[in-house]
């Protein structure tokens, strides 16, 4: 086909840009809530005061970063002035500064200036003004805590102003990980976002693809697959309009005029592996080689005794029928054996928890406290992805050292 010809033919979208998950409406659906907390938590600063700073905690895909730049747009409501860092580019302490000191001073643009110079330039502009600085995906900051003391202590020198922090994390347990100087600088809020309900999401699909897609191409019943699969890889909003936009994709290439639940179903697999490796790739390594350690057992079995209930392997219990569920203790052992074959020391067991419940609430996991078996009351874990998928994608993640650089706090 001539390249004419492939310009020239028509398309079943309309305006593509709108079903990005990085756009943001006017009006965003089911999060009026949340807007409302976020505003009476800044609202001091319309008054010329400091509003306290804001953490904010929830799944991927559940609208924190959506939510917060649609404040963003009201600053002049709120006489603020805002600085949007995103901390998985922008990954220490000197990269934050240096991203907000060029947001607001045009001449720090210019490479080649220290620490302490970006830091004094910042403290002077602050002054008289309500600075308030947005750290999405916080916890990818190695010096975070260095980073948050710095910005909590620069309010006692700025004169008349102040800076606030709202910080954006997947992770539930991030503030744990803080040490107690960097904690007692900051005063804040938390706010923890919920995951999207299917209707929820149907809603938000429903309003994209009007705008997104020509007239009465994406058929309800499309709608209604994605956005119920979409619920059951806990409530991302994300994944759904990707799956929407690569269903289109695939009816497009084939010169369909709908999108129905074949398009989304063939689109289904490619838009997984891209949300696994996404998720995967970005998480702190201790994360991943625990995640590793997880699916080696899925696909290796277990070496525990049966639990009861069949599975792979000879101790994995099959509660769900889908993949095998594995004791607290013997996932921590199989952690400890990886963390020894990858050269890397294991942490406690009491971080080795703190990463459950992380790798839970990313819905990369599931675990249920059961009282049956041997061993009486334990915590049995499972992956929610598949193994065979995962392995290689952890595998390549770890050695190539992508998750060498994230913070994993303290062991």
């Amino acid at each position: 086909m001539r390249v004419e010809e492939i310009l020239s033919r028509p398309s079943i979208f309309r305006d593509r840009n709108v079903l990005s998950p990085h756009f943001i409406p006017d009006t965003l659906l089911h999060r009026d809530r949340e807007i409302e907390s976020i505003v009476r938590i800044l609202a001091p600063s319309s008054k010329r005061m400091k509003p306290k700073s804001i953490f904010i905690y929830g799944k991927t895909g559940t609208g924190k970063t959506s939510t917060v730049k649609h404040i963003m747009k009201f600053s002049d409501q709120l006489c603020a002035i805002f600085a949007y860092v995103n901390c998985r580019i922008y990954n220490s302490k000197y990269k934050v500064l240096q991203k907000v000191g060029k947001t607001f001073i045009g001449e720090l643009d210019k490479t080649g200036f220290g620490l302490s110079h970006i830091y004094e330039r910042l403290v002077a502009f602050a002054a008289g003004k309500q600075i308030i600085i947005i750290l999405d995906e916080i916890d990818m900051v190695k010096d975070v805590d260095d980073l948050l003391y710095m910005l909590g202590r620069s309010n006692d020198e700025i004169i008349d102003g102040g800076i606030t922090i709202i910080g954006i994390s997947n992770s539930l347990s991030f503030k744990e990980r803080l040490d107690a100087r960097s904690k007692s600088s900051l005063y804040e809020d938390e706010m923890v976002f919920a995951p999207y309900s299917a209707s929820q999401i149907h809603d938000i699909l429903k309003e994209r693809s009007k705008i997104g897609f020509e007239p009465d191409v994406v058929q309800e019943s499309a709608l209604n697959l994605i956005a119920a699969i979409s619920a059951q890889t806990s409530g991302d909003a994300r994944y759904a309009l990707r799956l929407l936009i690569r269903a289109g994709e695939v009816a497009d290439s084939k010169r369909l005029k709908t999108v129905t639940d074949r398009e989304v179903e063939t689109a289904r697999m490619n838009v997984e592996d891209d949300v696994i490796i996404e998720a995967v790739s970005t998480l702190p390594e201790h994360q991943q080689i625990l995640l590793l350690g997880l699916a080696t057992l899925t696909t290796g079995g277990s070496s525990y005794a049966k639990l009861g209930g069949g599975g792979e392997g000879a101790g994995a219990a099959n509660v769900d029928g889908i993949e095998p569920f594995f004791m607290s203790g013997e996932l921590y052992e199989q952690y400890a054996k990886t963390c020894n074959a990858l050269g890397r020391q294991k942490r406690s067991a009491r971080w080795y928890r703190e990463y459950l419940t992380d790798l839970e609430m990313l819905g990369l996991i599931s675990m249920v406290e059961t009282s049956t078996g041997i061993r009486g009351r334990s915590r049995l874990i499972k992956l929610c992805y598949d193994a065979k998928r995962l392995k290689p994608i952890l595998e390549k993640s770890l050695s190539c050292g992508i998750a060498g650089g994230h913070s994993d706090g303290k062991s």
